[in-house]
């Protein structure tokens, strides 16, 4: 180690790149300073410029990328802006190393685990042959992979999404890297999956003494794992603190929105609305003369639209880019979401707020009123299966077998009353989306009854009635694959006005004006392309589309899961404050509990085609509850570096919806299997209070008294 205590040191880096015939400073001004084995979080907006400081740390930018002229940039003493690209390669190849947040693009698919990841230690360290395979296997088995032996052996689609990713840091880590960079490394990964991964990497760091910036939109990872964190916007640093000072008494409006933006677990719509951050960042082309954050912040002034403020030091390792920094504290409870302190507890087998077609207010024919509620079952799925056939192998076609299918949903059970939100959690490979395409007509069911109204629902979209069609809308996961790049926002909404409703082309230009003005975008927005607008606008004009027909039941499959945590707020508010006017049902599909919780007034709990647990959203994080739903809460990473929960980890070996296992589907997995008969017996279903429903051989009593650790912190209450 050099003679400076850091093992990264960069000052005054501007990166900026060449766009048409123009230079554009992506990020300005930034600074580092890294000690040996310290986690550094980088967190803000989509765009503020987090990979690039990434790629920019390891002098990896692209070809129109550059660094300006007045930064420094030194790893262990040595200045990287000097360094040959032959000198860098080696540098990648030991001691500086980077995660990516897509595994599986990462990893080559024509080429086996083992080795792509001999092949690593061979140009870190020359090693190959038996000593290779040797280090190979202890590193599959420090990162905690299941029979290293034929991981090593099979293909990258052949692995989970978290298998995928513990090989990715295996790799990084093989050559005892001195620097980590992991850009967004557990984004696209399941709760539990993700916090086994998190408890694996502080492991890991700590043993080497690696040094890592982590970065990432998810405020509860960063409180959960860094030690510092630098906040960014626009390409600048807004402020940068121990991650106990920063959640503790941010300095910077910018920080103190992010904070707020994040649904606390037991925090529900019932209670209070979300805080959100108005408005976007400005383009890089046009930066301020002033803040960059002015135009959002709710404590601008004159000064701030005038002179850019300095990245001032605050004391005790504090910094902030802020002319009112003092000023900013704790922030104002939220508004009042509902009246009365929100819905009365609801049982989710007997009784939930609704409302009927019938039943609703009218507003110019736009269906925006203010709606009654009853308890009228919208949506009934009785038995609903679906199992995937499997191409018979050779030796199944010689030994004349017919292959098991893949019973993707077995059996399942849901009543969805009109006006009420229903949210289904559960890990990837659960069945959530199967479901939901089934409810939608997306796929054919293998067996069950489906109803809506009391009104038998067909397979297939297409044999559906246009009525029915009308009824039904579904918002997906990713706004930018399901809008329709040729056609305008306004033709995009308009659509399913004169399809589905009946209206005509006049009429249907004008309610699509009226829609976009309920999800708080401007009329201006009708003439707009996708690719002209944010993440968060495209989702807007998605939910704006699926109101359209006037729906009855909506399904959001992942709808915020791709936002930004400010962005995501302001989606949840939104769709909360659409259903409590419009009456429309949701099927709301998350592997993010906090915003599931947030949003629904049942959840369903699902694991391998079954549904395991039903009950009261405000109550799934209170025991009782089936020990799958306990591991999915424990995991949740709190945005509270002082909270702690006893985790329960799962392993990553879930079995096979072709294989499954005798008895209790989750006995394989179960901390809390009390013997023989999890393995033999399908397990009763047990009714707790307020109508929870848990399909599990433990008495509630017993599962209550055994996860009295599981009880959170109700914010909102």
């Amino acid at each position: 180690m050099a003679a400076s205590q850091h093992l990264v040191d960069a000052h005054s880096l501007t990166v900026s790149y060449r766009v048409e015939d123009r230079w554009i400073p992506a990020v300005r001004d930034f600074r580092l300073q890294l000690a040996p084995g310290q986690i550094v979080g980088l967190v803000g907006e989509s765009g503020s410029g987090k990979s690039t400081v990434a790629l920019a740390l390891m002098r990896y930018l692209s070809s129109n990328g550059r660094m300006e002229s007045g930064g420094s940039l030194r790893f262990d003493g040595e200045d990287l802006l000097n360094k040959s690209m032959a000198e860098m390669r080696r540098l990648w190849a030991k001691r500086i190393k980077f995660v990516p947040q897509n595994a599986a693009a990462a990893l080559n698919p024509s080429i086996k685990i083992g080795r792509q990841v001999t092949e690593t230690l061979k140009a870190a360290d020359g090693i190959e042959g038996p000593e290779a395979f040797e280090r190979m296997m202890d590193m599959f088995h420090d990162v905690n992979l299941v029979d290293p032996e034929r991981v090593a052996q099979r293909y990258p689609h052949e692995l989970s999404g978290g298998m995928q990713q513990r090989v990715t840091i295996a790799m990084a880590l093989i050559s005892n890297p001195e620097l980590l960079i992991m850009d967004e490394p557990t984004t696209g990964l399941d709760v539990t999956t993700e916090a086994v991964i998190l408890d694996l990497l502080r492991n890991l760091i700590a043993e080497r003494d690696t040094s890592v910036v982590y970065i990432t939109h998810n405020l509860g990872v960063v409180a959960q794992l860094c030690e510092r964190v630098i906040v960014l916007y626009a390409g600048e640093i807004m402020e940068e603190a121990s991650v106990l000072d920063l959640f503790a008494h941010p300095r910077h409006p910018y920080t103190l929105g992010l904070i707020s933006s994040v649904p606390k677990p037991g925090q529900s719509k019932g209670a209070a609305q979300l805080q959100s951050i108005a408005g976007n960042p400005p383009s890089l082309r046009r930066i301020p003369s002033g803040c960059v954050f002015a135009e959002r912040c709710s404590l601008v002034a004159d000064i701030c639209r005038r002179r850019k403020p300095p990245l001032e030091s605050l004391g005790a390792g504090r910094w902030a880019r802020c002319h009112r920094w003092s000023e900013v504290g704790i922030s104002p409870p939220p508004r009042s979401h509902k009246e009365a302190g929100g819905y009365p507890r609801q049982d989710p087998i007997a009784f939930s707020p609704s409302v009927s077609s019938d039943d609703r207010n009218r507003d110019g024919g736009t269906g925006w009123g203010r709606v009654k509620r009853s308890s009228e079952t919208l949506l009934r799925a009785t038995n609903l299966t679906k199992h995937f056939p499997v191409d018979r192998s050779l030796s199944e076609i010689l030994g004349r077998q017919e292959p098991s299918p893949i019973r993707a949903v077995d059996g399942v059970d849901l009543r969805l009353s009109a006006g009420q939100t229903l949210g289904l959690v559960g890990e990837s490979g659960s069945g959530k989306t199967t479901l939901a395409r089934l409810i939608i007509g997306l796929e054919a069911r293998s067996g069950g009854k489906l109803e809506l109204l009391g009104m038998d629902v067909r397979d297939s979209v297409r044999d559906r009635s246009q009525d029915l069609r009308s009824k039904l809308q579904m918002i997906f996961q990713n706004p930018q694959n399901s809008l329709n790049p040729y056609l305008s926002v306004r033709q995009a909404i308009r659509r399913p006005l004169i399809k589905l409703r009946g209206f005509a082309p006049a009429a249907a230009d004008a309610e699509a004006l009226a829609l976009l003005e309920r999800v708080n975008l401007l009329a201006e927005y009708a003439e707009r392309y996708p690719d002209e607008l944010s993440g968060g606008e495209k989702q807007r004009v998605a939910i704006a589309r699926a109101f359209a027909s006037d729906p009855d039941l909506i399904v959001c499959d992942e709808p915020v899961s791709a936002l930004d945590v400010s962005v995501q707020s302001a989606v949840l508010n939104l769709l909360a404050e659409l259903q409590d006017n419009h009456g429309s049902a949701y099927l709301f599909i998350s592997h993010n509990l906090s915003v599931v919780g947030y949003l629904a007034d049942i959840i369903a709990v699902m694991y391998l085609g079954q549904l395991f647990e039903i009950g009261d959203a405000r109550e799934l994080f209170q025991p009782p509850c089936h020990p799958y739903t306990e591991a999915l809460v424990s995991a949740i990473p709190v945005p509270d570096p002082l909270h702690s929960t006893e985790r329960i980890l799962l392993s990553d070996d879930l079995p096979s919806a072709q294989n499954l296992p005798s008895g209790c589907r989750f006995h394989t997995r179960c901390p809390r299997k009390i013997g023989a008969i999890c393995e033999t017996e399908e397990p009763p279903w047990r009714q707790g209070d307020a109508g929870r429903l848990i399909r599990c051989h433990i008495p509630l009593e017993e599962l209550t008294s055994s996860q009295r650790g599981l009880r959170l912190a109700r914010e909102a209450d």
